[in-house]
């Protein structure tokens, strides 16, 4: 487990330079370079004088390497649209969409693996059609679409949830989460849905299942003792994959529905051309896709006791 360890740290570092260096790059070949992106009307004077200042008039790899240094000591500088620290700004926003990342793989877990050992259970009966037409409506709808109807119904006809904001007191928080979590759910509930059923079915064809229905356990032993812990470690790996795709969700979602999270402010850092905060949410963005991946293999070690070595 040490070696594994420090393997995947050591896989970690590497990816986490090669995303800096791209998106570092990419920022500094924009027309007109950093020093425009803060405003666009901005005078040659004013340029000039904000790449002095920032450093922009030195060749790129020595700007990157001043960046990945001040970056190791947590330093990510100042935001170009209100002076304040970039990982003041950060820290601030992140527990939000943490929350609301949190909650939606609880949820997206606990109904996908229900519904997906119903599908299994009831293959070709219209339980299971119901719920794989229901899968493809989910993975099909545009979430920005869905939220908005989802914001005229609940919130604008019926009056039952608020449209925007994070509420206040435990209740209000509660009701705030309800609309973004469902939404972001409909891009990781259908597919641990069909994971889990398609990871049934082919469990339950193994011999050890048929030895323990022939021995005359009752159903419901059979399937949840012996078959779903098999079945669930595809679904654990998933994991992994779904948590960027809930990332780049939440820029849309914190968009709609007012949440100050990182979505939101990844947003406002593009429209003000904000180079640093865009660096700095690029590389926490980056780290916790890692490190939640890191977690998930983990896990996955754990769960099936034939995996001794990973990746």
């Amino acid at each position: 487990m040490l070696q594994f360890l420090i393997k995947r740290f050591g896989q970690s570092v590497i990816l986490i330079l090669i995303v800096t260096l791209i998106t570092f790059f990419l920022i500094n070949l924009a027309p007109g370079g950093p020093a425009s992106m803060m405003r666009m009307d901005a005078t040659a004077e004013e340029r000039a004088a904000l790449s002095e200042r920032l450093g922009l008039n030195d060749p790129i790899p020595v700007r990157y390497g001043k960046w990945l240094g001040d970056a190791v000591q947590g330093d990510l500088g100042p935001s170009l649209s209100s002076g304040q620290p970039v990982m003041d700004r950060i820290v601030e926003r992140f527990p939000h969409t943490l929350k609301l990342a949190f909650w939606t793989i609880i949820f997206s877990v606990i109904i996908g693996v229900v519904l997906g050992i119903i599908s299994a259970r009831n293959r070709n009966t219209w339980r299971d059609h119901t719920i794989n037409f229901g899968s493809v409506i989910g993975l099909s709808i545009p979430s920005f679409w869905l939220a908005i109807m989802l914001i005229l119904l609940f919130s604008v006809q019926l009056q039952w949830l608020p449209s925007a904001g994070t509420g206040e007191g435990f209740v209000g928080q509660f009701k705030s989460m309800i609309m973004p979590v469902i939404i972001l759910s409909t891009a990781t509930l259908p597919t641990i849905v069909r994971f889990t059923r398609s990871s049934m079915l082919e469990v339950v064809s193994q011999n050890y299942v048929r030895t323990a229905r022939a021995k005359g356990m009752k159903e419901k032993t059979v399937i949840y003792s012996h078959a779903l812990r098999n079945a669930l470690i595809p679904v654990i790996s998933i994991i992994g994959v779904l948590i960027p795709r809930l990332l780049s969700g939440t820029v849309i979602v914190e968009s709609v529905f007012g949440w100050p999270g990182m979505g939101r402010l990844i947003v406002e850092a593009a429209q003000s051309r904000d180079y640093n905060l865009v660096m700095g949410v690029t590389v926490v963005a980056t780290v916790l896709v890692i490190f939640s991946n890191f977690i998930v293999d983990i896990i996955y070690s754990k769960v099936d006791p034939r995996v001794k070595n990973i990746g």
